[in-house]
């Protein structure tokens, strides 16, 4: 099939479907991910097609509070919108979405009648079982976290409101409202793959049919890749070092995260390897290194711990490594991901960005490093991991689609 993965986001969005699509393209499947614009060379170190989308998440960055990070949503979305139909190609023939670009892309499907299914990396749907992502991590108990999770989906059918109304008229749709659509997609139990391991969230059981837990998606590590050979040579000059990284949070706060990052490890006794990242971390050091961006199933089976902002990504790929974290979320479903590594024993309690000094970052890496109970929790973790494949069962889904089309013909807005 000639399959379309659709995402948008910053780096942690966009790398977990490399995997995906490398999948996808040695199962003889023709694969093409539509990103924000300066992911062409991800996608194509992956082997798969690339296509822009519009909207740039820098742009819109910067959010403090949440009043202020509903606004920038509804901005980057707005935006978003605006060009997603460009996408879509006429030899397309299935389209996979992401939690953030699914809202656009079931209108595509429908005024395209093309089949498709969600790939998302972070539940969604309201459970009894935790609150809304969204929300952090502390629970309301059932009632109250299902309905706050009804809340959260109404509020996400605000921020794309304007931008499903704007496409429909562009494909020439009659109106629809955005939460008219989504329970018209619960309705039909439209399938979602979710991409995190059940060692993190176990399938809640109040789920709706079509709701998975499939495993993580892991990003595409090409079989010659390897670290830098300084970074190689640093690993083996001394015992395992921590890496302390905070993604595409923090921007303009690099200096002031230095500082923080240097004086913890050197006051917990450990070598460091800062990772730049959007904050741009840097120092200097015999016992200190600067990296940018390296695969991280390379590296963090190397290393003591990982300091990191809890993305769903980073989350998944220290617990495969058996590595413990301290955790240190900003926004979003950072304090969510934080929360289950504590929960699950493989992380000191999380430490959040705001709140961040050299005293509590060097008692939780004293704590995560000294303590073997940290590191047992991550290696049990893993070991269950292992026994999971993502990027597996998106493949056998998409066959079943495949199978559909080839017996029965097509089905429409899927």
């Amino acid at each position: 099939m000639r399959i379309l993965i659709a995402t948008a986001g910053s780096r942690g969005d966009v790398a977990p479907y490399t995997g995906v699509g490398a999948a996808l393209t040695r199962a003889g499947h023709q694969v093409t991910l539509a990103a924000t614009d300066g992911f062409a060379g991800l996608a194509r170190g992956a082997g798969l097609g690339f296509r822009p989308l519009p909207a740039d998440p820098r742009a819109h960055g910067g959010a403090g509070s949440r009043r202020d990070l509903m606004r920038t949503a509804a901005a980057f979305v707005t935006e978003l919108g605006r060009g997603f139909a460009d996408a879509v190609t006429d030899d397309t023939e299935l389209l996979l979405l992401s939690a953030t670009t699914a809202p656009l892309g079931w209108h595509l499907a429908e005024a395209t009648g093309l089949p498709s299914i969600g790939l998302y990396l972070q539940p969604t749907a309201p459970t009894g079982d935790f609150p809304p992502v969204v929300a952090g991590a502390r629970s309301l108990g059932r009632a109250g976290n299902r309905a706050a999770g009804r809340l959260a989906l109404r509020m996400t059918d605000r921020i794309y409101a304007p931008a499903v109304a704007e496409l429909r008229r562009r494909l020439g749709l009659p109106p629809l409202t955005a939460a008219a659509m989504r329970r018209r997609r619960e309705r039909a139990h439209w399938p979602v793959l979710h991409g995190f391991s059940t060692a993190l969230v176990p399938r809640p059981a109040d789920w709706r049919p079509g709701l998975e837990v499939a495993g993580t998606f892991q990003p595409h590590l090409g079989t010659g890749e390897r670290l830098p050979a300084a970074l190689e040579d640093f690993l083996r000059a001394g015992p395992r070092p921590v890496l302390v990284g905070f993604g595409s949070m923090a921007a303009g706060q690099g200096e002031r995260l230095s500082e923080i990052a240097v004086a913890a490890l050197r006051r917990a006794g450990l070598r460091g390897i800062l990772q730049s990242g959007a904050a741009g971390l840097a120092a200097d050091g015999d016992d200190l290194l600067t990296v940018g961006e390296v695969p991280h199933a390379l590296l963090f089976p190397r290393l003591a711990a990982v300091v990191h902002h809890a993305g769903a990504g980073t989350t998944a790929a220290a617990l495969r490594a058996a590595v413990p974290s301290v955790a240190v979320p900003a926004a979003a479903d950072q304090p969510f991901w934080a929360a289950r590594l504590a929960a699950l024993g493989a992380a000191a309690a999380p430490v959040p960005l705001r709140g961040l000094t050299v005293e509590r970052l060097a008692a939780a890496l004293t704590e995560v490093t000294g303590r073997q109970t940290y590191a047992a929790a991550a290696a049990r973790a893993a070991r269950h991991m292992a026994l999971e494949d993502g990027a597996d069962r998106v493949r056998a889904a998409v066959e079943r689609v495949a199978g559909r089309r080839d017996g029965q013909g097509a089905f429409a807005g899927q």
